[in-house]
């Protein structure tokens, strides 16, 4: 008989898995243990954590979900997560992975009222039907999108060549008259971060609620070889800088920053141009990903949207959730 397990901290959790979700055996960055443990010591100290976990053979499931309210649960994700979902395991089939997550599910029907996920691709629907199998009234609605460039093989210049007309001009006509020196560090100081957040600080941005976090990010990146932090620099000070990691042939680019007082010379469009010319002929990566959100500019630089999925369940043993259930599916219905 399968069972669920449950573990309400991030060190018990990591105990369990005994290296499994380390970064030796899970290409995904958002996959490893050490980024839920960092997300939720950094953005969410306060608030309870619920690991769950199922195994059947060689084959096993884990969820990261945040206790958000009495009888309501979240994925442990937030505005840094390009995406979130189960993971699995020991290489199960879609059969496996469904029944794993039925009866995670099943266990959270004795516990919990309402439960969302967000952000959402692949699973979503291996999610939706282990839900309604156990029991959960489920919901699915499109939300937001994640921008991705897939290379196929081409250079820089082959990928320069397909931009929009108007970015290439305005990469053309702003290089011409910079004065802005370009530095692309794959290394972590005290005084690189310090340049990063004096950017920040003076960007379009609101305050970054998550500076430490990035800081851990940033080391930790660092130390596996992983991290790229970029700037644009006038006369030695910071005017633009974007935070990218590069790993198994990947580019995930995690924030971008620029002093707003330089915009007539748009630093951080020739250092966009600057990082990705060196992820993709000097760390030779295969795929580029813009993160979530839908940004317009993203589309110039990327070829592919990805739609994201927020995907709801209300428990309908509990009458508190059917009027949430019913607003939340014509929601979903009326776009």
């Amino acid at each position: 008989m399968l069972i669920a397990r449950e573990y309400s901290t991030a060190a018990a959790a990591r105990d369990a898995l005994a290296g499994r979700l380390d970064r030796a055996f899970i290409p995904s960055l958002f996959d490893r243990i050490d980024w839920f443990e960092s997300l939720h010591a950094h953005c969410f100290p306060h608030v309870p954590l619920r690991v769950l976990h199922t195994k059947q053979g060689d084959s096993e499931a884990w969820l990261f979900l945040l206790a958000t309210g009495a009888r309501r649960l979240s994925a442990l994700a937030n505005w840094y997560s390009f995406s979130w979902s189960p993971i699995f395991l020991g290489n199960p089939d879609e059969d496996t992975r469904r029944r794993l997550i039925e009866v995670m599910a099943g266990h959270l029907l004795t516990t919990s009222a309402h439960i969302d996920f967000y952000p959402v691709t692949d699973e979503a629907g291996l999610l939706l039907d282990a839900f309604r199998r156990a029991g959960w009234f489920a919901v699915r609605r499109p939300m937001g999108g994640r921008h991705i460039l897939d290379l196929d093989g081409r250079d820089f210049a082959t990928y320069w060549a397909a931009r929009p007309s108007r970015l290439r001009n305005q990469v053309q006509r702003k290089a011409r008259a910079s004065r802005f020196a370009i530095d692309i560090r794959h290394d972590f100081t005290g005084a690189l971060w310090r340049d990063y957040v004096t950017v920040h600080a003076s960007s379009w941005k609101q305050p970054e609620p998550g500076l430490p976090f990035l800081r851990a990010l940033a080391e930790r990146e660092a130390a596996a070889g992983a991290l790229r932090l970029g700037f644009a620099r006038l006369n030695g000070q910071p005017v633009a800088t974007q935070l990218w990691t590069v790993e198994n042939g990947a580019a995930l680019i995690h924030k971008l920053s620029h002093d707003r007082a330089f915009d007539g010379g748009s630093p951080g469009t020739l250092l966009s141009h600057a990082m990705f010319a060196h992820a993709i002929d000097t760390d030779r990566v295969q795929r580029i990903d813009y993160g979530t959100g839908d940004n317009a500019y993203k589309a110039e630089w990327m070829e592919r949207r990805e739609p994201l999925h927020r995907l709801d369940f209300f428990n309908p043993r509990f009458a508190s959730t059917w009027l949430p259930a019913a607003r939340t599916a014509i929601s979903a219905l009326v776009g």
